[in-house]
Order: structure tokens, then C-alpha cells, then sequence
């Protein structure tokens, strides 16, 4: 007798994928309907975009403004910058529909500017913060022809260092990526804590959860589940910490941190009721590290019944959108790591004495791929 879909809200599932395939198809409208020379120059040019939204972040411009419209040079006032270099950053930004601008030099936070603030619950600034930073800048702007001729990493080309060896010696960019990738919720919902039946589950080991955010939102919906983070010292050192204050006791209460990694010491399973989430973690690796992460969580679930959920992309085998084929750019900048097509899972999967068992649909980019280790015949 199979086991019951760990799927949940397919039929919205399904119709999120239909709103981003269109989506997908109005991303290209500027591609039919301008002219190529002067699309090509728009394309080229485009990181002076991006340049200009980071500035705005690291002033913290939307914070500063908050709810309120303010001229240029008051807003310049409040954060420390030139009151005329302000408003043309302003004016740029608001071109690109990041601001609005409601008089004649005055500005105020719209829509899309509102996940810069700080006191926003879908607050992105550390991710973009994070990506535009000189260290994950740099490689792009050094090192991409060197790193495509060569296949080598260009983040290692430019600081010496693989990106994991370097957060370890350099604690503030650390502290910078992990908050990036704790604010992933808003940037990516949190249809992976209600697209998913965890109420199959009593006990959620969150393996490179960085402070917890994931493991939290899933507690929230599951009062059942139990929660262990594991994650790198430096991440965990702090983090039951940092949620002190920030939500209620009783929900802390069900969320223990542990240091460990995917390759080296982590908790073994009691029984079926026990789950290991690795949220975008295995595209960081090539493919002999993943098999390794993996043959060690299968030697830990053993015959206890307990599964692996790979939360993760799946990229197409053709025709990927610019976000997934974007990410896998990303993934060849700054690491060995890729992502990866469903084949390419499943075939990590039988290398590492696993079986896929489901795969989860999301509304978002990622799905949740449910391994277990593989039968005896």
C-alpha cells in the first residue's frame, strides 16, 4: 500500500506554475519589442540599476522615510548624503519603480520599495546587500571571463578562498549571509511550510538552517513538530539568542541549535517521525560532495523509516527562465555548486543509496524533492 501525498494546496500549486510560465513569456516583451542594438546597450547597462538600488539599501533610505513623503534634501539630511546626490538616486530608482516620486523632489516608499525597510516582515535589504557586496561583486567583475575559460570558481579567483572558508575568517560578511539567507521567506514565501503535509512528522533536523527562520515557520503551522537546527558554530553561537524577544517562549521551546554539518556530525534518527530538511544547501556543492552529504544523512536514517526533503530548484532540461538559469549562474560564481534538473537530482540520489519518493510542488521557484534510502529487492 503506498504512502499518502505529502503534497498539499495542489490545485494552487498548479496555478502558481501557470502564472509564472506566463509571467515568463511577458519577461520577454522588451526582447520582441525594442530594437536589438538598443536593447543589447539596455541589458550591458543594467548594473548601473543594481548599483543604484544597493546604494539605497546600505543608506537605508526606505527606513528613513518610512511612512512619510519627504524632499530630497531632508531625505538626504536623515541619512547623511548629499542632498542632490540623493535626489538623482531617487529619481533613477523611481524610474524603475523602486520609490515614488510625489511632487517635484519629493519622495516616498511604494510598493516595491517597502522590502527595503527594515521593520518590514518581508524585509530583503540583506539579500541585497549581500549579493551587491564587494564580495560577491568583485567576482563578477574580476574574474567571470577567467572563471568561463578555466571552469574555475570565480569567487576562489578573486579572494583566494572558497566563499565557506572565507565566511569562517571573515565574521561580519558571515553575519551578513546568514542574515540574507534567513530573509528568504520573504523573498521566497512560506509555501514550504504549507504546501507540505509536516504533519506526517514529529521531529524537523533543519541541516544548515542557518538562525532558524524555516524552522520557525514550520513550527508556527505544526505545534506537533519539534525543531533542531544544525548549522556551522559561528552561525549557531548566537542564534537561540537572537530569537529571544522576537517570538513567543512556547514556540522557542520547540527549537533546540546544534553544531554539525551535512558531512561531518549530526543527530541520527529515531524513526519515521523524523524528517532532515536541507534548504538550498546541496546546489552550494558539485556532485561528489552531494553524494558524500547524502550517503551520510541515508546512513543516519538507516531502517528507521525517517526521510530527507531537498528543498530545492528544479531547473528545466530546456528552455529555463532567467530566475533558475540566473541562480545557476550564481551557483558557478561563488561555488563548485549548480543547479540542477530532476534527472540530475535523481541520479545524485541512486549514487547516494537513496530513492526519490516525491516531489513536492511549491508556490514558489523550489520544490521539495522527499528521499529515502533506497529498498532492498
Amino acid at each position: 500500500m503506498s504512502n499518502p501525498t505529502l503534497q498539499k494546496n495542489a490545485g494552487a500549486v498548479r496555478r502558481f506554475a501557470r502564472l509564472m510560465r506566463f509571467a515568463n513569456w511577458l519577461q520577454n516583451i522588451p526582447n520582441k519589442m525594442t530594437p536589438p542594438p538598443f536593447r543589447l546597450v539596455q541589458i550591458s547597462s543594467s548594473f548601473w540599476q543594481s548599483r543604484a538600488l544597493y546604494v539605497a539599501a546600505r543608506l537605508d533610505i526606505a527606513t528613513a522615510l518610512a511612512d512619510r513623503q519627504l524632499p530630497a534634501p531632508e531625505i538626504a539630511s536623515l541619512v547623511g548624503a548629499s542632498a542632490d546626490a540623493v535626489g538623482r538616486l531617487l529619481r533613477v530608482l523611481a524610474a524603475m519603480g523602486i520609490f515614488e516620486e510625489t511632487a517635484p523632489g519629493v519622495f516616498s516608499n511604494n510598493r516595491l520599495s517597502a522590502p527595503l525597510r527594515q521593520d518590514d516582515p518581508q524585509c530583503v535589504r540583506a539579500m541585497i546587500l549581500m549579493h551587491n557586496s564587494p564580495e560577491m561583486s568583485r567576482p563578477w567583475y574580476e574574474e567571470l571571463e577567467g572563471a568561463v575559460r578555466s571552469g574555475e570558481v570565480a569567487f576562489q579567483r578573486s579572494h583566494g578562498q572558497e566563499l565557506f572558508d572565507y565566511m569562517d575568517h571573515h565574521p561580519q560578511f558571515d553575519e551578513l549571509f546568514s542574515r540574507a539567507m534567513d530573509s528568504v521567506e520573504a523573498l521566497a514565501g512560506d509555501t514550504f511550510a504549507t504546501d507540505f503535509e509536516w504533519s506526517r512528522f514529529t521531529r524537523l533536523i533543519d541541516v544548515g538552517g542557518s538562525q532558524g527562520s524555516k524552522s520557525l515557520a514550520i513550527l508556527k503551522r505544526h505545534p506537533q513538530l519539534q525543531a533542531l537546527v544544525v548549522d556551522r558554530e559561528l552561525v549557531v553561537r548566537d542564534a537561540a539568542q537572537y530569537w529571544q524577544g522576537r517570538e513567543e517562549p512556547a514556540l522557542l521551546s520547540r527549537l533546540r541549535f546544534e553544531t554539525g554539518d551535512l558531512f561531518g556530525q549530526l543527530p541520527a534518527a529515531r524513526g519515521a517521525g523524523d524528517i532532515y530538511l536541507l534548504s538550498a544547501v546541496l546546489h552550494c556543492f558539485d556532485d561528489e560532495r552531494c553524494v558524500a552529504g547524502l550517503r551520510n544523512l541515508a546512513a543516519l536514517c538507516g531502517e528507521t523509516g525517517a526521510r530527507i526533503a531537498v528543498l530545492e530548484m528544479v531547473m528545466p532540461e530546456m528552455g529555463a527562465d532567467l530566475a533558475s538559469a540566473s541562480f545557476d549562474m550564481q551557483m558557478f560564481m561563488g561555488t563548485r555548486g549548480r543547479e540542477r534538473t530532476l534527472p540530475q537530482w535523481c541520479a545524485l540520489f541512486e549514487r547516494s543509496g537513496l530513492e526519490l519518493e516525491e516531489n513536492v510542488g511549491l508556490q514558489t521557484f523550489a520544490r521539495i524533492l522527499v528521499a529515502r534510502p533506497r529498498r532492498q529487492k
